[in-house]
């Protein structure tokens, strides 16, 4: 799976960029997605591991400390009312890129849907499968 994984190749792809990192992790913005999600990115490991349910105790750790990190810059540079950060995985789960990734999306009161969380949209009647 890392020979396929773009996660795994970054200097393959212009778009993705190192913003900070960490021994074992990275926080990578990608430029196409600064439109509708202004300061968001992700934090990844450097070793290719699925989900998170797969990172060693030492890329918890790590991911955690990049975190801090990554909201510190983020809170003077974008100055953000609050923040969603979440992981997807599998497929049902939403996860696209099948390298784990923690989402840190910097949240602004004047968005049309400031105030609706990560669970907000799981929650919809349409969501009902049962």
């Amino acid at each position: 799976m890392a020979g396929e994984c773009d996660l795994c190749h970054l200097n393959e792809h212009a778009d993705q960029k190192v913003v900070l990192r960490r021994p074992t992790v990275l926080f990578l913005q990608n430029e196409k997605e600064q439109g509708a999600l202004l300061g968001s990115g992700v934090i990844i490991p450097v070793r290719h591991a699925e989900t998170v349910f797969d990172l060693t105790r030492d890329e918890i750790d790590a991911t955690f400390a990049l975190l801090a990190d990554v909201r510190a810059w983020m809170d003077e540079r974008f100055h953000p009312d609050g923040y969603n950060v979440g992981w997807n995985c599998g497929a049902a789960g939403g996860q696209i890129a099948m390298h784990a990734h923690m989402h840190v999306i910097p949240r602004f009161r004047q968005q049309p849907y400031a105030g609706r969380g990560i669970r907000y949209w799981l929650k919809q009647p349409a969501n009902r499968w049962w």
